[in-house]
């Protein structure tokens, strides 16, 4: 006769054992907190999510993320310092400010070094973005994947930009980087770094005469309402990355290191694909609100005034010249 007794001993023992390594496995977990600057429904806020659920998924658990949107751990420059050493896991940042920590990184703030979007995806995605990712790892951040943050072009208040001759004077909001600031000195106009919060009132009061990023940023802070005058140049293709600490990477196994790159990557198709729309929808807003808008016929010019720069930055930063060579060769 069945001994049902017995059998409910065993189920209970089976459960017991079970919780108990639920329990374990949960205690033994990885919690990794990662910061974002960016608000809900943003591309890179919805890709931090899926990041974050495909981590837990690849990884059974062992390793998970808990995202902080909206920079609610601090500024951007904290932020990436609090990575770098560890009280934080992982954070999405722009390569803008990386770059002065890290010279590979400041590589993609070269005014024109990519040649389009397209370009950008293969150079970051093979062994261009391998070798940004090695040096940046010296400085204790890993690039797991690379995110989109568009074309950054040129806006004003005063006029199109067809030529260098057109920036001659213009008081130019740039990103706190000697980079941009050099840029536009070589281009005529006048660099004023300035927080990017403080660039629609300083448009609007003549502070600044103009300034250069994307289009959902032009749009999403209502610069096009006090900068009409948009010319795409597309100066500066400057990524963003999902990056981890060093040491915090190296502490995983190697499944969960595999496993956790793999979220990333996945979590960056996604984000490409939903900064795409975004940017067409911001483009297709401000046009409809009667922008003035230029595309550059001949980036010739533009390109040939940039050549003190890239002087300047490969005379400091002599080890760096292959890695240009690389992503100027890369097809």
């Amino acid at each position: 006769m069945f001994n049902f007794v017995n059998q409910s001993i065993v189920v209970q023992a089976l459960a017991g054992a079970l919780a108990l390594a639920t329990s374990t496995m949960a205690a033994n977990a990885t919690e990794l907190k990662a910061w974002n600057i960016h608000v809900d429904g943003y591309p890179n806020t919805i890709a931090m999510d899926k990041f974050a659920e495909l981590v837990a998924e690849k990884t059974n658990g062992s390793v998970t993320v808990k995202n902080f949107h909206g920079g609610v751990l601090g500024s951007q420059p904290d932020a990436i310092e609090q990575v770098r050493i560890g009280a934080l896991g992982i954070g999405n940042f722009n390569l803008g400010p990386i770059g002065p920590i890290a010279p590979e990184a400041n590589v993609v703030s070269l005014p024109f070094i990519f040649k389009d979007m397209e370009h950008m995806h293969r150079v970051l995605d093979g062994e261009g973005g391998q070798q940004i990712s090695d040096g940046m790892a010296k400085k204790g951040l890993i690039a797991l994947a690379w995110y989109d943050s568009g074309a950054r072009s040129f806006y004003n208040s005063i006029r199109p930009i067809n030529t260098p001759a057109d920036l001659d004077g213009l008081k130019v909001r740039v990103m706190n980087n000697d980079l941009y600031s050099n840029m536009i000195s070589e281009l005529g106009g006048n660099p004023t770094p300035m927080a990017f919060s403080e660039v629609y009132q300083s448009l609007g009061s003549g502070v600044v005469d103009g300034a250069e990023n994307n289009w959902p940023s032009y749009e999403s802070t209502g610069h096009f309402e006090v900068a009409g005058f948009y010319s795409l140049s597309q100066h500066l293709i400057i990524p963003e990355c999902v990056c981890i600490n060093t040491d915090v990477f190296n502490s995983l196994t190697a499944d969960e290191q595999v496993a956790v790159t793999e979220a990333a990557r996945e979590s960056a198709v996604l984000q490409r694909e939903l900064w795409a729309a975004r940017a067409q929808a911001s483009r297709d807003k401000v046009m409809a609100a009667g922008v003035v808008f230029n595309e550059i016929a001949d980036k010739g010019p533009f390109q040939a005034a940039m050549v003190p720069v890239y002087e300047g930055y490969l005379a400091a930063n002599p080890d760096i010249v292959p890695l240009v060579e690389l992503i100027q060769t890369t097809d």
